[in-house]
């Protein structure tokens, strides 16, 4: 009997149509054929398969033998252990319930990225520092469109420290930062780095365990964000303008931090309470099980007491290389996690949170970690 070929047929049961499907567009850029597009419109955020090639849940070129999607997928039946073992060379265990890596507090000592970025401005210098020191090419990030008043979050390519700083803060409305591949690898760049969820960062991964060709060997350095979800772009005008008068064109900065914050030109601040936004939840994130980015070189995000300092899980070796570089650089500052453990029993419990998510229709893996652990 020949072994299976899984293909789109199997990758759109078993995962677009499921539910476990987070929009992360892996499958999209690793399709060798031009049949595979992305609908990031009215909340759908999904990819799908041209009708002119088998149909919407059949694939000619899958029929032959063609499997990339598939190898792309990080929601694809095995995944997390297979990704697991290609990153860390072993599967984790029952107390590493955030993933494998340790925790540190990090923030930039250039004051400028520090007040232009989110929180402590790591992942700014951090880009800034491999595309200088010709460690990467070109980074996938999430950038605004237009002039940036609509809040309309796109992918982006990142060559520059210009581009950086344009494109840093946050969105919390989704932006499948892999579809600007195309871009980058067209651009010439050989080496790209991505920043992104969990969902996007576990795609990197999973295409280096399965082969997945060229676009696996090009993606050399994954940024993970920490995330409990995000949220469609009707939020803009059926909430915060809706409801609190705040449009678009007038926010200058937001974050969460228990509430969504909402900073305008004017100088107004506004809290609105979560539970309101909890109706423009995507239904990618739904059943996602990744709070910390679990397979990234170095997760991120701005838990804690501490504003102004980024909490880093350093994952992998070129992680620690890249920390211990730029602090010999003087580039960053760090701390050690334990100086905030109100932040760490926070990444424990939100991981623990998003672990409940994912179904135990689905293969049992990411539910495997006790809830109760850590």
């Amino acid at each position: 009997m020949a072994p299976e070929k899984p293909q789109w047929r199997e990758l759109f049961s078993e995962v677009v149509t499921s539910g476990l499907c987070t929009g992360c567009a892996a499958c999209v850029i690793a399709c060798p054929h031009p049949v595979l597009d992305y609908n990031a419109e009215g909340g759908v955020y999904k990819p799908f398969h041209l009708d002119i090639d088998g149909g919407p849940d059949d694939c000619t070129h899958g029929q032959k033998g063609c499997t990339m999607c598939t190898r792309a997928c990080p929601r694809f039946r095995n995944w997390e252990s297979e990704i697991d073992v290609q990153r860390f060379a072993r599967e984790r265990d029952a107390g590493e319930v955030y993933g494998i890596g340790d925790v540190v507090l990090a923030k930039a000592t250039d004051e400028s990225l520090v007040e232009n970025g989110q929180d402590g401005g790591f992942v700014s210098a951090l880009l800034i520092y491999a595309l200088e020191a010709d460690l990467i090419d070109a980074a996938l990030v999430s950038g605004l469109e237009g002039d940036g008043s609509s809040w309309r979050a796109v992918p982006s390519v990142a060559r520059t420290k210009e581009d950086v700083i344009a494109t840093a803060k946050s969105r919390y409305t989704y932006s499948a930062n892999l579809l600007a591949y195309e871009e980058a690898a067209e651009g010439g760049a050989e080496r790209i780095g991505l920043v992104g969820m969990g969902c996007m960062a576990s795609a990197p991964g999973a295409m280096q365990a399965r082969k997945a060709g060229k676009v696996a060997r090009r993606l050399s350095l994954t940024i993970g964000l920490l995330c409990s979800k995000t949220f469609d772009d009707s939020i803009f005008e059926e909430l915060f303008e809706a409801k609190y008068d705040i449009k678009r064109e007038s926010i200058t900065k937001m974050n969460i931090k228990g509430v969504f914050q909402l900073w305008t030109k004017d100088g107004g601040y506004f809290e609105v309470p979560l539970k309101e936004a909890h109706a423009y939840t995507r239904e990618g994130c739904t059943q996602c099980p990744d709070f910390a980015a679990e397979h990234a070189d170095l997760s991120t995000g701005g838990i804690g007491a501490f504003g102004d300092w980024t909490l880093v899980v350093v994952r992998t070796d070129l992680g620690r290389q890249l920390v211990s570089e730029m602090k010999e650089r003087g580039l960053i500052e760090t701390r050690p996690g334990d100086d905030d453990p109100g932040a760490v029993a926070l990444l424990q419990k939100l991981a623990r949170v998003s672990r409940r998510r994912w179904p135990e229709t689905a293969v049992p893996g990411p539910r495997r970690l006790p809830v109760t652990a850590g």
